[in-house]
């Protein structure tokens, strides 16, 4: 058995392979409301073999959206319809998680395939928040946020959490990378704050720890809680690994299961060193530094190379990205190139070609 293919315990979970399918924004909602689109979407990934699939950034409030076509969790109706995707993956074996975000000075922008620049004031544009009133480049500057902002935020987070749970979602992941909200908190060049929220890298992890551990508090036992980081700016001077390094150890002590490792996104200015598995050597510094489970993404597209990063330390899974967006049954064909085939679904069957 390839360790791709055997199954992993993560906190009150145990996942019947390695492959993951990480949060991956669609742009297609309506309202902050799953569509057809989202269903077919998230089920081909769940029917596809993947041992667990992550809805992508749901927006705790209509401001936090990176676009206006982004999922939402700030009502009860949309968890509702959200439902539908946990039910269905119960069915057929696969662990279901949500990403809960706020995309704070990121937000308010077009599609990616309508150029995703900031929407103006004509098309419907909004206010954008962030720790302080420095903009990402080439967007509005957004407004600071006031004491009474950030404790919005967390009630925000955290009734978005407690409706995750009434989906019944398995885990529940809060989205600190990317350069959104939480992650300009983290970054000194985003969060210029002289409060208790800015400064000091306790200052920093601050509103993240707190959103965290009253997400914790939210989440019973049997349900999963993940926090996916941007583990360095890839900018001198910016968010690092060794912050990260000791962030996760904070998250660890606070009850989070696992980290998703990720990096970047907070700079336009950033400098990134572009290859295959890019992002593991962060991935298992974490792990090995502080014991905490970790998932390692960033351009892993073959079932050998994933495998050889499962091999190469203590990394509990990978993320599968684009090469899923491709082939939403990458599983199945992966685990056909180890020499390691795994039950497809019985309706999928005949699509099986069995190897010489």
């Amino acid at each position: 058995m390839s360790q791709l293919f055997s199954e992993v315990t993560v906190g009150p979970h145990t996942y019947k392979n390695r492959v993951w399918i990480p949060p991956m924004c669609q742009y297609s909602a309506v309202e902050g409301m799953m569509q057809d689109w989202h269903a077919v979407h998230y089920g081909a990934f769940i029917t596809g073999g993947a041992g667990l699939v992550i809805v992508e950034a749901t927006s705790v409030s209509p401001e936090g959206r990176i676009s206006a076509g982004d999922l939402g969790i700030w009502t009860d109706q949309q968890a509702q319809v959200l439902a539908e995707i946990p039910r269905f993956a119960k069915r057929h074996n696969t662990k279901v998680g949500i990403q809960i975000g706020h995309a704070g000075r990121k937000g308010s922008c077009h599609a990616p395939w309508k150029g995703g620049a900031p929407l103006t004031e004509a098309e419907g544009s909004w206010e954008t928040i962030a720790p302080s009133a420095v903009a990402f480049e080439g967007y509005p500057t957004p407004r600071e946020m006031t004491m009474d902002d950030i404790n919005k935020a967390r009630y925000q987070f955290a009734a978005a959490v407690e409706r995750a749970v009434m989906a019944e979602f398995d885990v529940i992941e809060i989205h600190a990378a990317h350069g959104y909200l939480l992650h300009e908190f983290l970054s000194p060049i985003s969060n210029q704050r002289t409060d208790e929220y800015g400064g000091s890298f306790e200052n920093r992890i601050r509103l993240l720890l707190e959103i965290v551990s009253e997400a914790r508090l939210t989440i019973p036992p049997h349900r999963s809680l993940f926090v996916r980081i941007s583990a360095t700016d890839w900018i001198e001077g910016g968010w690092d690994v060794e912050q990260s390094v000791a962030l996760s150890r904070e998250l660890k002590a606070r009850g989070v299961d696992l980290v998703d490792v990720s990096s970047g996104g907070l700079s336009m200015r950033q400098e990134i060193p572009l290859g295959p598995g890019y992002q593991v050597p962060a991935a298992l510094k974490i792990e090995e530094e502080t014991g905490i489970p970790v998932s390692a993404v960033g351009l892993i597209t073959t079932a050998a190379q994933a495998e050889e990063i499962l091999k190469s330390g203590d990394i509990t899974a990978v993320m599968i990205g684009r090469a899923s967006l491709g082939n939403p049954r990458w599983a199945y064909q992966a685990a056909q190139d180890l020499g390691d085939p795994i039950p497809w679904a019985d309706q999928y069957a005949r699509g099986f070609v069995a190897r010489n």
